[in-house]
Order: structure tokens, then C-alpha cells, then sequence
């Protein structure tokens, strides 16, 4: 969900988080086309408290330029604790490397997928799952349930589908007002909408529920709720 610039970013049609502007640019470009996403990070480290202790290792899948890791790490300052962002595209860990150097704080490119993980109090996902193939996504969250440790928490937000076709429709409708208002042109918010096709495939809150259940949780509560996003708190 990030181009560069401001400007869409299209590769044979199909959106990319590739590129060395975007990664400069994403921080600026996440803010304009996720509501409260700078609001999200800080109610998420508010509620680290209740899972990051000394000796704590906490995950951030698909960290991008790193910039919510940092802030979560500097809020734990004093405790032994570890830090680690994955994201897939290097371009991304490289500004993440340069911007936020740390002992505590480590930024790996790797595929959550495919790397072998080490238990962890905390895991965090901030709209990740959402663009994980369909078939793998219960592989996913299965993968996550088995790496926290009892009693640790996982933060998913996401974007979602209503279950209903005529919510869908308001939220959509409500969505690109609040990026027209944040300087997005129709054009491009309409090439970004068929550029995603294919790419990114929100479920239902649901749907994500199910999954997360068959998994193994099952408890969770909402801790964000905005248009048509939903941030979760999971705990095993």
C-alpha cells in the first residue's frame, strides 16, 4: 500500500511495493491512504506494555522502513528485550538499517513464510495478511500461533471486506473521500484500485476470525475500528 511519492505506481498492471523512492517516500505515502495509521502504532505501544518484559522478543512482519519497530523499542528502553523487523523487499530494509541502527533492534529481508522464527511475546502485522495468497494465509497465522508463547499477543490490522454488499459499497465510498481529502486525484485513486486486482485480497472481519480460530486462538478482541479497518488483539 505505498508507491512513490504520491504518484501510483504501476508494474504490468499490477501494484509493487518495489523501488528504492518508494521506500524513501513510504512513511509520507502510508499516512495519506491509511486512516490513523500513525494512531495505530501508538495505541499498539500502548498495549506492549501488558506483553513486552526483560528477555521479550517481539516481531513486526512486513516492518517496511522500520519506523513503528523504533518507536516500539525506545518505549521498552532499559529491557533486555528484541526487536526484529521482516519485510520481503530490500529497499525497504535498507532505509530501515540506515535510519534505525540499534543493538536491541534488528532488520531482516526475509519471507515470514519461509525463516525459521524464535518464540516471541509479541508479533505484530500491520496490514500484512491482506496481500498473503489466500491458500497460505491459515500456513500464516498457524505459524504465528506456534512461535508466541502462552499468554503472548498478536496485533493484526487489516483491511476488510463487509459482509454485506451494500456496506461495502458505503465504505468503499467513504474511503475515497478520506484520500481525496489527503490530495489523492480520482485518476489515481481508481489506476491504484485496479493495479491492487489480483494483489490485495482483504477478508471479512469473519472470515479473518475463522481463520485465526482454526489456527488456534481464541481470544481476541477489537482495539481499532475505522471505515472499513479493524485492528485486533489476539492473545494465545
Amino acid at each position: 500500500m505505498s508507491n512513490a511519492g504520491d504518484k501510483i505506481k504501476v508494474k504490468n498492471s499490477s501494484w509493487s511495493f518495489k523501488g528504492k523512492n518508494l521506500a524513501k517516500r513510504f512513511k509520507d505515502h502510508i499516512g495519506k491512504s491509511v486512516p490513523l495509521y500513525n494512531e495505530s502504532h501508538k495505541l499498539v505501544i500502548d498495549y506492549s506494555d501488558f506483553f513486552i518484559k526483560d528477555g521479550s522478543i517481539c516481531y513486526d512482519i512486513g516492518c517496511s522502513v522500520g519506523n513503528f519497530l523504533n518507536s516500539l523499542s525506545k518505549h521498552h528502553y532499559g529491557k533486555k528485550s528484541q526487536f526484529i523487523g521482516l519485510d520481503v523487499q530490500q529497499a525497504m530494509i535498507n532505509v530501515a538499517k540506515k535510519n534505525y541502527a540499534k543493538k536491541n533492534l534488528q532488520f531482516k529481508k526475509a519471507d515470514f513464510l519461509k525463516i525459521k522464527c524464535k518464540k516471541a511475546d509479541m508479533v505484530v502485522s500491520f496490514y500484512t495478511a491482506q496481500f498473503i495468497k489466500p491458500e497460505k494465509r491459515l500456513i500464516f497465522f498457524k505459524k504465528i500461533y506456534k512461535m508466541l508463547n502462552w499468554g503472548g499477543g498478536l496485533f493484526l490490522f487489516e483491511k476488510i471486506r463487509s459482509n454485506d454488499a451494500r456496506f461495502q459499497d458505503y465504505s468503499t465510498a467513504v474511503y475515497n473521500e478520506f484520500k481525496l481529502k489527503n490530495g489523492y486525484k480520482p485518476d489515481e485513486i481508481f489506476q491504484k484500485t485496479r493495479s491492487l486486482k489480483g494483489v490485495l485480497e482483504p477478508f471479512s472481519e469473519q472470515g479473518n476470525i475463522n481463520l485465526l480460530r482454526e489456527a488456534g486462538f481464541k481470544d481476541y478482541t477489537t482495539i481499532f475500528n475505522y471505515i472499513n479497518f479493524r485492528g485486533l488483539l489476539i492473545i494465545k
